[in-house]
């Protein structure tokens, strides 16, 4: 058994390449083998949002706090908020952040395959993003 006290990892900054706007990732986490499990949690201030992405065995995103989107690739952008779920299957891609008003937290889990756990892909443009600024009206 381990276990890594509150604080004793610092926090990080979301990068880059990955992801638009200002993200903050804490308590990344990862199993040891034989286990494939890790993850994190993610803040993403208004705005912010990460790049299409797919996870070779799937993930599961449960939102702590706030309110967010999700859309995967020719759906709906659906609104998520503290409490909800989220269930993206192996290889669908997707993207989530927050709502352009609204910060929101949530915790990623996804299982490592052949030492990665994600595929980025080029970012959300603003166009896509702001398409679920509809939701709002």
């Amino acid at each position: 058994m381990e276990i890594r006290k509150c604080g004793s990892q610092p926090s990080t900054k979301g990068s880059s390449e990955y992801f638009t706007g200002t993200v903050r990732v804490d308590a990344p986490f990862a199993g040891e083998e034989p286990a494939r499990i890790g993850g994190a949690t993610v803040t993403f201030e208004p705005g912010a949002r990460t790049a299409w992405h797919t996870h070779p065995l799937g993930q599961t995103l449960l939102v702590t706090s706030g309110l967010g989107w999700v859309q995967r690739e020719d759906g709906p952008i659906q609104e998520i908020s503290a409490g909800d779920i989220v269930w993206i299957a192996p290889g669908e891609r997707h993207w989530h952040g927050s709502t352009s008003t609204t910060a929101m937290s949530h915790i990623a889990i996804a299982e490592i395959l052949n030492g990665s756990p994600v595929s980025w892909m080029e970012k959300v443009s603003d166009e896509q993003y702001h398409g679920g600024s509809r939701l709002n009206e």
